[in-house]
């Protein structure tokens, strides 16, 4: 946990910072979808299969999380599955529909490259106090709230 107290920065400075972090963090999610040999879009889909975990999507729910049509999800999921990452299970509550689960090998290939850099995540987290990291997870979590949002209010405008 870091001893000295942490620079002032006023709320432009740390939209700025946030900004940086943005566009690095898309430039990194392309370089780890190339080396995956996944699209950004196909790697963000099979990370929201990743983490519903036994609980298995169903292709709508993909769709929604994703926010892409249920065509698009369906050519995501052809190519997932294509790519060894996806199988679609039955759902054994309606025959009509599947659910996607991850292939095993898939997620250990995902693990290899992204746990390096979440040990350095994790490792940069714990210079942070309890509280610090509390108001981390409540900004994150709002952030992303408010984006979905936002994203929700202008989908099928355009500028």
């Amino acid at each position: 946990m870091q001893d000295t107290p942490r620079p002032p920065a006023t709320p432009a400075q740390a939209l700025t910072a946030m900004d940086h972090t943005i566009a690095t963090h898309l430039l990194s999610q392309q370089e780890m979808a190339r080396r995956l040999h996944l699209n950004v879009t196909d790697l963000t889909c099979f990370a929201f299969v990743l983490e519903a975990g036994e609980e298995l999507l169903t292709a709508g729910d993909l769709a929604e999380r994703a926010h892409v049509t249920t065509g698009a999800v369906t050519g995501i999921l052809n190519r997932l599955e294509r790519a060894g990452y996806i199988t679609r299970r039955p759902d054994p509550n309606d025959r009509r529909r599947v659910r996607v689960a991850a292939q095993s090998d898939a997620v250990a290939r995902l693990h290899a490259l992204y746990g390096p850099y979440y040990a350095r995540l994790a490792a940069l987290i714990a210079d942070y106090s309890p509280a610090e990291v509390a108001v981390l997870a409540d900004w994150f979590t709002r952030q992303g709230r408010l984006a979905r949002e936002y994203m929700d209010e202008i989908g099928g405008t355009d500028t």
